[in-house]
């Protein structure tokens, strides 16, 4: 390797991708407002079948599939009494996945909004957020390696997430979720800067663009250079998630028919252009996908590794 291209070498996490958005197209029932947590339900095989494909697609973290299994969206579907059961049933996928795999892998816990994507005027107020987040933690911290605060929609939201997930004493990656035609604010009108400040002063190690387009996570992504902590995106396939609506299922949603593995993988090298150093996919966002922006960092000489 000249001197040059070793300058240019970087250690990038490479972040599996949607596994919700994947269970759904691998699911032989319908779909239903629980999502992958209602795959996980009804075919519990597909689970570690997919978590064990983006392993093998050069996936070095995963995350466990617990994103609508939250108190209030349990609620909302009269399966409260079904959370503690639903936790359990993600470990235990995920860690199966990992041991079969043989590869050096971490598993993340999952933070995602409490009562559903994208509508940050939903979001309760910011000390049930933290109480409800804590709940989560408790339950999660034993099975997993780092915290993965998800699809934030708002600094509150971002805050609480992160200071219940920082009191385990684990590492704290928070993701934000930005708007896909002003990829400098967040879902709630907030700036992009203002929501990763207050997920670093929380306790936050990284800080993510997640759940918004490639084209929105590349207008972030710039705005992160400076915050102090790693920084990084993972971009979904949806066309537009404006259909999408609490308790609603995932038939409204429309994937892009421009966004193969290798376009895809264009967009994340360019957020590495950018200084990103964890990248990975989102809803819509494949295997495939994962395997050719592994492929394109081998090719490009960088190291894929499980930490940044």
């Amino acid at each position: 390797m000249t001197e040059h291209a070793a300058a240019r070498r970087k250690t990038i996490v490479l972040l599996d991708g949607g596994v919700g958005q994947e269970l759904y197209r691998r699911s032989t029932r319908p779909a239903a407002p629980l999502w992958s947590v209602q795959v996980m339900m009804d075919e519990p095989h597909l689970v570690e079948a997919v978590h064990l494909d983006f392993i093998e697609a050069g996936a070095r973290i995963i995350t466990v599939n617990t994103y609508t299994a939250t108190p209030h969206r349990l609620t909302r579907e009269g399966l409260p009494d079904k959370f503690e059961a639903l936790q359990a049933a993600a470990f235990a996928a995920a860690a199966s996945a990992r041991e079969k795999s043989g590869q050096a892998v971490r598993i993340a816990g999952c933070l995602p909004p409490l009562v559903g994507s994208y509508r940050a005027d939903l979001t309760p107020p910011e000390d049930e957020c933290l109480a409800n987040y804590r709940r989560i933690v408790a339950v999660q911290a034993d099975h997993v390696d780092l915290f993965l605060c998800e699809t934030m929609l708002s600094a509150a939201e971002a805050r609480a997430a992160t200071v219940a997930a920082a009191e385990s004493g684990k590492s704290v990656w928070t993701a934000l979720s930005v708007d896909d035609a002003d990829g400098s604010v967040l879902r709630s009108g907030e700036g992009v800067a203002e929501g990763a400040r207050a997920a670093v002063d929380a306790g936050a190690d990284a800080v993510l663009i997640n759940c918004s387009s490639p084209e929105a996570v590349a207008t972030a992504m710039r705005l992160l250079a400076g915050i102090g902590v790693p920084f990084g995106g993972y971009a979904n396939g949806f066309v537009s998630i404006a259909a999408m609506q609490p308790g609603g299922t995932v038939e409204a949603l429309e994937a892009r028919d421009d966004l193969g593995p290798a376009t895809y993988a264009d967009h994340a090298m360019g957020w590495i252009a950018s200084g990103a150093a964890i990248v990975g996919g989102c809803c819509e966002i494949g295997p495939g996908h994962i395997a050719a922006l592994g492929q394109r960092l081998a090719a490009e000489g960088h190291d894929v590794a499980a930490a940044p």
